[in-house]
């Protein structure tokens, strides 16, 4: 048998070449992440606050047929609600009938309703102004729902919804949802902090839960409804 020739036998007892690119790629990935993880910690106050202005929504608010009051949030929904009707932004004041607890089925509590109303009045809203939607409603979809019906039968262009900074967002999607075709626009008007702690989140448990509670809650209902 004829031995090979020269040329094939370079070919065969070649080795391939390893690129020299190749180690340094591996160190460099690793590096370049503990460089990003290491910049983000840096700088985190000024990223984690820019997550909470972006995440909060908040509308021009513009007159409107009227001020829509959901449930919770007693302490500062209605106060902001009259304020509104009393600087002329609307005549009529909606206040959602959530579902009572079981202190307030018992008559120990008011219920939020009962509360709203009291803190309107007390206010100067005349009770005339005041409306109640739904009953018994349990969750912002079911108050969207009552709303949407009442929409129907009086035909607004617009609504005022006052709301706190982090549910502002899942809220607007799920009325404006539930008043497509309809005609009618929501307004989130968010309701006012007495300092800048809502952009501050992540410094306090409160703020912590809230703001974590909400992203899940507004993924949960783009997902469910």
């Amino acid at each position: 048998m004829e031995n090979a020739s020269p040329e094939i036998a370079r070919i065969s007892n070649a080795r391939p070449r390893k690129r020299p690119w190749a180690g340094a790629a591996t160190f460099a990935v690793p590096l370049l992440i503990m460089a990003l993880g290491a910049l983000a910690w840096l700088h985190r106050e000024a990223l984690l606050r820019h997550a909470a202005e972006q995440w909060v929504v908040s509308d021009d608010i513009h007159p409107a047929d009227a001020i829509v009051v959901l449930g919770g949030g007693v302490n500062t929904r209605p106060f902001t609600a009259a304020e509104d009707y009393l600087s002329g932004l609307a005549h009529r004041i909606l206040v959602t009938d959530a579902r009572p607890s079981k202190v307030e089925t018992l008559g120990i509590l008011p219920s939020h309703v009962e509360i709203n109303r009291r803190v309107l009045i007390t206010l100067g809203v005349p009770e005339t102004d005041i409306e109640t939607i739904g009953n018994a409603l349990s969750s912002t979809f079911e108050e969207g729902q009552s709303l949407r019906e009442w929409a129907i039968r009086n035909h607004p262009r617009r609504v005022i919804v006052p709301r706190e900074a982090f549910s502002s967002r899942r809220v607007r999607w799920t009325l404006t949802q539930a008043l497509a075709g309809t005609g009618a626009s929501v307004q989130i008007q968010m309701l006012d902090y007495p300092d800048d702690s809502y952009v501050t989140w992540w410094k306090t448990d409160q703020g912590l839960i809230a703001f974590q509670n909400e992203v899940m809650k507004y993924l949960y209902y783009r997902y469910r409804y």
